[in-house]
């Protein structure tokens, strides 16, 4: 019987603390940009620490999406060197649209390893907003 009553008690104390950091997130700015163009990286990414400045400890996570034609620009390392630089000092992730590589015909290898790709970033952004996450699309 007493194990029956703390193992009870531990499952409600469990539930507590998971609602405890499911709510702690859902109280933090978390952001989405999706573009089609890597010029505006550098204006997404001076966004992206306005809003961290603005957000203080609300300041959640920033991502950067990238699809489209694009892709092809990932290819240039030492264009993509200082963005990434950037973002990594920023700790936003930039993520790249699977889809649009395959399209493009760009092999995953050919783009800087920092970058994190998905099977489809349109449909990753979806699923971020549907956490939380307001999005932007450019």
């Amino acid at each position: 019987m007493k194990t029956i009553i703390l193992s009870i008690f531990t499952v409600i104390i469990s539930l507590f603390s998971l609602q405890a950091n499911a709510q702690d997130r859902l109280s933090k700015n978390n952001y989405v940009v999706l573009t089609s163009k890597i010029p505006q990286l550098k204006p997404i990414l001076l966004t992206a620490d306005a809003l961290e400045q603005e957000d203080g400890n609300n300041y959640g996570d920033f991502q950067i999406i990238i699809c489209g034609k694009t892709v092809e620009d990932l290819k240039n390392k030492d264009l993509m060197h200082d963005f990434i630089h950037k973002a990594e000092a920023q700790k936003v992730k930039i993520v790249v649209c699977g889809f649009s590589l395959k399209k493009f015909k760009i092999d995953e290898n050919e783009i800087p390893e920092e970058l994190e790709v998905v099977p489809n970033g349109i449909l990753y952004d979806f699923q971020l907003q549907k956490k939380g996450y307001r999005s932007l699309a450019l």
